[in-house]
């Protein structure tokens, strides 16, 4: 009766843990999940994102051809810099948010994700699009907003940790829809800046590569945004824990 009862219970939590595993993605919880979980977990947002993009880029280029090819580049130019801008506050919002839930060492918080915003928000909105080009053989313009227009940046990273901070403050019931609302806005905005600067930095005939470029943008746009939402602040900061408890353990 008592081995019944035993097996009973383990196969009820073995279910239980595939339960979990299963919805690991709708209850985001990010602290056991791997690498590359977390990337499948955003796949989708990726690939929504980016077939919004297109649709969108499809209806600016119809309008390019009747105002001429240097006037639609630069409503291209225009638009990637407002997208790029715009990448920066979410992508500073999430990492911050996730950061917070692992970890209270705000300071810390605030140097990872300032961090990890410039640095997955140039690489997915500007290097991977730039090196997408090149890989067609187009002669791509390479602009790194960091450098150029540090006074535009600026404002949309401290707002970006303003942000994040006030919703780290929230209640926890709360945070997976706030979790799920900031992803979905962070990918989207990745991946209206990566199209809009591939085609507005020199690949123009994008639309006869559509597949092609519609796999490498998801590529480009997944994997950045889901190291910087996820993987890099709760590396950080159970990096962080580990430190403070060697600390701790010394006196």
């Amino acid at each position: 009766m008592n081995v019944k009862m035993d097996t009973h219970k383990t196969a009820h939590r073995m279910q239980n843990n595939v339960d979990v595993q299963k919805g690991a993605c709708h209850t985001h919880e990010h602290e056991s999940a791997s690498i590359m979980t977390e990337i499948i977990c955003h796949l989708p947002y990726a690939i929504f994102s980016v077939a919004i993009g297109l649709i969108l880029l499809s209806f600016i280029s119809y309008n390019g051809i009747a105002n001429g090819a240097k006037a639609n580049a630069k409503g291209l130019h225009v638009l990637f810099h407002s997208f790029h801008f715009l990448h920066i506050v979410f992508a500073t919002t999430g990492c911050l948010v996730t950061f917070s839930r692992f970890s209270k060492n705000i300071l810390f918080g605030f140097i990872v994700s300032l961090c990890a915003a410039l640095f997955f928000c140039t690489l997915s909105d500007v290097v991977l699009p730039y090196l997408t080009g090149r890989m067609f053989g187009v002669h791509m313009h390479f602009h790194i907003c960091f450098i150029s227009e540090i006074h535009n940046i600026v404002p949309f990273l401290v707002v970006g940790l303003l942000n994040g901070l006030i919703l780290s403050n929230h209640a926890t019931v709360n945070k997976s829809v706030y979790s799920v609302a900031s992803h979905f806005g962070h990918i989207l905005t990745s991946s209206l800046a990566s199209l809009f600067y591939l085609v507005g930095e020199g690949f123009t005939q994008w639309n006869s590569y559509m597949g092609l470029v519609f796999v490498l943008l998801i590529i480009a746009v997944v994997i950045p945004c889901t190291f910087a939402d996820v993987i890099v602040p709760v590396f950080f900061a159970r990096l962080g824990k580990t430190n403070e408890k060697h600390q701790a353990c010394k006196y």
